[in-house]
């Protein structure tokens, strides 16, 4: 018999506590890490929680997702409103070959390591989709200052908003290289063919190696003009702080001649 599942992924904060989740659910999960919580409930259900604040579920309803999401809201730090969303189907037929349509996959059978490494990778794809739109504002914030820089000459901020700015955009790097792994094979794939080549499919469905190439390219921009941006502030200060020397020199120059002339007096 034909069969269809549909996963739904959202990221909803920039973050969960994995432990405080496994605490508060008290339901010993199919698998788990420090980093991944994946559950299976009666009805076919699934839930997989990732750290970087994506949770996807199988088999449930709107209203059920939406239960469960507001359920670990406390586990969730620096929410992300309104969540992303994207959402996959896994369509199954005895002697299907694997292949990938249109936001479905096909295949001759669903079991749950085919669901698991499909929510695995649509995880991936919503933190991406997340990460994109991130360093695309971190650009568009670096634009306004290079165009002050060509209109003005000047760069027209404070030291401590662009450290600020500098801290923003580092952190966004290294949430990146802590939470995307697409390099990085689930650990069930390694000896099975079957799911390996399910993993790697996937990858490239979702243009998961491409658009995180994307993103890391951006970053090096931002990089690139954080190094220009620091210089320039440097040297800003640089010039202050000689200009502040050489008022203190006149400063004591000329106190130097009012006593001698009120000595002459």
């Amino acid at each position: 018999m034909p069969q269809t599942v549909k996963l739904c992924a959202f990221l909803v904060a920039n973050q969960f506590d994995i432990k405080g989740i496994k605490t508060f659910l008290d339901i010993k999960p199919l698998a788990d890490s420090s980093s991944e919580l994946f559950y299976f409930f009666d009805g076919q259900k699934f839930q997989y929680y990732f750290n970087f604040g994506v949770v996807v579920f199988s088999g449930y309803s709107e209203d059920e997702m939406k239960w469960a999401i507001k359920t670990v809201q406390p586990f969730q730090r620096n929410q992300v409103v309104p969540p992303l969303r994207d959402d996959h189907t896994i369509s199954a037929n005895p002697g299907n070959e694997l292949r990938f349509g249109f936001d479905e996959l096909i295949l001759d059978k669903i079991d749950d390591k085919v669901i698991r490494i499909t929510m695995f990778n649509l995880a991936q794809s919503v933190a991406l989709d997340h990460y994109h739109a991130v360093t695309e504002n971190l650009l568009t914030e670096v634009k306004v200052f290079t165009n002050q820089l060509e209109t003005t000459g000047k760069l027209k901020v404070s030291r401590n908003n662009m450290m600020r700015f500098m801290g923003r955009a580092l952190n966004t790097q290294n949430d990146i290289a802590e939470n995307i792994y697409i390099f990085d094979a689930p650990d069930l794939v390694w000896d099975d063919a079957y799911l390996d080549k399910l993993h790697q499919g996937l990858i490239k469905h979702f243009d998961l190696r491409v658009r995180f190439s994307e993103i890391e390219y951006t970053l090096r921009i931002i990089e690139d003009n954080l190094g220009v941006f620091r210089e320039v502030i440097n040297q800003r200060e640089s010039s202050l702080l000689e200009w502040i020397i050489i008022i203190l020199i006149l400063v004591e120059v000329f106190d130097l001649l009012i006593t001698k002339l009120l000595k002459l007096t």
